[in-house]
């Protein structure tokens, strides 16, 4: 059992070594954290979406913007499109592919970002959010596990972490992010 623990860990240890050596991706992670505290400095408001434990990453993502993460300070305008009943309500009248879709319609306005995330990059539901969010002059920051993906092509900004073949791997680097995002945004919005 220790020889598991051990080569997970060690994985794990080495995608987030392969994301601390892309200087582009960095620079991504930054301009992200800019536009939040941007779109949140504007009157502007953050969702989030994505799907399985994705959806986890998008909600955990809100919560601790308009919660708190470390320390107290003013609530942010962050939501996740999560609610159980209008995504059972959609996807029975107009089907999975347009949940996110038709949330973003009754939401979403020009000035606000909207953060997809998934693992694959290739979410049917995910991708119609995304096109509709930019019809809707949203600004969309993606965060994947693969370069050159259909939802890197609808991204302002797409922060890409290749954690390997596995969503497991994808997915600590992306919660990795939401709180780094997090700590530049109370820091360009909140620092004395």
């Amino acid at each position: 059992m220790k020889e598991l623990i051990r080569s997970e860990l060690l994985e794990a240890q080495s995608a987030l070594s392969a994301l601390l050596a892309n200087e582009e991706m960095l620079g991504r992670i930054e301009n992200a954290a800019v536009v939040l505290a941007q779109a949140f400095s504007s009157n502007g408001r953050v969702w989030s979406a994505g799907n399985g434990g994705s959806m986890c990453d998008a909600m955990h993502f809100a919560e601790e913007l308009s919660g708190r993460y470390r320390e107290d300070r003013q609530s942010l305008p962050a939501m996740a499109f999560s609610d159980p009943g209008f995504l059972t309500c959609v996807a029975n009248d107009f089907g999975y592919e347009r949940v996110f879709e038709r949330a973003i319609e009754a939401h979403c306005r020009p000035g606000d970002v909207l953060v997809l995330f998934s693992t694959s990059g290739t979410s049917a539901n995910i991708l119609a959010a995304a096109r509709k969010a930019k019809e809707r002059e949203v600004t969309v920051i993606g965060m994947t596990g693969r370069f050159g993906t259909d939802l890197e092509s609808f991204c302002d900004i797409c922060l890409v972490t290749p954690g390997g073949k596995y969503a497991d791997r994808i997915q600590e680097l992306h919660i990795k992010i939401v709180h780094i995002l997090i700590a530049g945004v109370e820091r360009l919005l909140f620092q004395k």
